[in-house]
């Protein structure tokens, strides 16, 4: 059974809490400092990012924003998947959080292509109707 609807601003917000839980568990020494800084950053920029897109002053920086969200997005996918490669906590520990992470990419995938497709069909609208 799918979990119950939520939405996506708390999605985001419960996302980066298992990032970063998953990064406090770590055993020292998996990954750099540096690596790990990079997908706390990554994991915790997407909902930053999503917020000041649902605040964007014009379509145009809307489709900015998502897309700066979805760039971070891909990066935790990629962090993840590389800490889920080198079998360093137990794979049921970091499956949901992968798995999550791919949902909220295509979520954000799905949001960035809708925009674009509304931003360029409301410029045809303009211009075929003057």
């Amino acid at each position: 059974m799918p979990p119950p609807y939520r939405p996506l601003d708390t999605r985001l917000v419960e996302f980066a809490g298992q990032v970063l839980d998953l990064i406090d568990d770590l055993p020292r020494g998996t990954l750099a400092g540096a690596r790990i800084d990079q997908l706390a950053r990554a994991a915790t920029s997407i909902g930053a990012n999503y917020e000041e897109a649902t605040g964007a002053e014009s379509r145009a920086d809307f489709i900015h924003k998502m897309q700066l969200a979805l760039k971070e997005s891909r990066e935790a996918c990629y962090w993840l998947g590389v800490i889920a490669r080198r079998n360093v906590v137990p794979r049921n520990c970091i499956e949901p959080t992968l798995q999550e992470s791919l949902e909220i990419r295509a979520m954000l995938t799905a949001a960035v292509i809708t925009a674009k497709k509304n931003r360029n069909g409301n410029a045809e609208r303009k211009t075929v109707n003057g």
